[in-house]
């Protein structure tokens, strides 16, 4: 099978070097991977984007691919991911966009428009939703609920230890994290109305031996994967989630409202909760639930897309 994804370029962003994709001509649409993802990930979307009159954007965040990865843990807090894209739109050209994000790239498109509000039009998450800012921090609140083992709790409390693990072996570890439950399946094992538990360690999903449901992609597709972690490690996206505290502690003063276009899109056999009510936060928003699990975009592309280009037909500006 031949893959076909745009050629990558560098650009400076925000005292980075930043690799971009991009495909089209039009109103631009920012896609914001996930974890542990990469651009590659919008593959089924940034054609579709393009050929629908688009300019479909889609970097690989600070920490993977060819971008660069800074030492300092601190270098990954939401303001420096967030200041990336207002500075990968500065370099682009872009006064405003809209913005797409998956798993992590959720908190980072949910909070350019708290960080730059006259630079973003429309937002679009998956998986992920708006989580408006709590009294506590949240690294504390997965603790007591989950305990250490839960990942986001042991990427804080034992660093370097997953990271090493991780990269002792991306094969092994992408084989056993790409998977699809498939919908008959789970409601084979547990009540249609029950979602998967959010108690997961990674650890134990590295470990797997005979890993669960069926293989999300291809070899080749894996093998993209692969090699980019392989060269450039798993501390850096691990990062993203040593910085929870801090963006927790630094967002205080930032407004919890986003009164512009919004969407979600949610995996019925995600992993992640759906979480409260955020309409008070979000009140223009939509939302649609698709029989997948977690890798949204590329579990159901078809049902994404179609999704997509009506939203987009209905909330990018004239």
């Amino acid at each position: 099978m031949s893959i076909e994804f745009p050629d990558p370029k560098i650009i400076q962003t925000n005292g980075i070097n930043m690799e971009v994709f991009e495909q089209g001509e039009g109103y631009p649409v920012i896609l914001a991977h996930g974890f542990p993802e990469l651009a590659f990930s919008w593959r089924f979307q940034i054609p579709v984007l393009a050929d629908a009159g688009y300019r479909a954007i889609a970097p690989n965040q600070r920490g993977y691919g060819e971008t660069d990865k800074p030492e300092p843990v601190e270098a990954y807090d939401i303001r420096h991911l967030c200041g990336d894209m207002a500075g990968l739109m500065d370099t682009l050209g872009l006064e405003k966009a809209i913005f797409i994000g998956h798993d992590w790239g959720g908190p980072v498109v949910w909070n350019m428009p708290l960080l730059y509000p006259d630079r973003v039009a429309g937002v679009v998450g998956m998986s992920v939703p708006f989580s408006p800012r709590g009294d506590v921090d949240p690294i504390t609140v997965y603790e007591q609920r989950f305990g250490p083992e839960h990942y986001i709790v042991h990427f804080n409390r034992q660093p370097g230890v997953a990271d090493a693990a991780f990269a002792s072996d991306p094969k092994r570890f992408f084989n056993n994290l790409f998977r699809q439950r498939r919908a008959r399946v789970e409601r084979a094992t547990r009540p249609p109305t029950e979602r998967p538990s959010f108690n997961v360690s990674l650890m134990n999903t590295f470990s797997m031996t005979e890993p669960r449901g069926e293989p999300l992609m291809s070899e080749e597709e894996l093998d993209m994967f692969v090699a980019a972690f392989s060269k450039g490690g798993f501390t850096g996206p691990i990062n993203w989630y040593r910085n929870i505290t801090r963006n927790w502690e630094t967002s205080a003063d930032l407004p919890q409202r986003i009164d512009i276009p919004c969407a979600m899109v949610y995996g019925a056999y995600d992993i992640v909760p759906q979480g409260r009510d955020i309409s008070q936060y979000v009140p223009n928003l939509e939302s649609i639930t698709l029989e997948c699990g977690h890798w949204i975009q590329q579990e159901k592309p078809d049902e994404v897309n179609a999704f997509l280009l009506d939203w987009l037909k209905h909330n990018v500006p004239s």
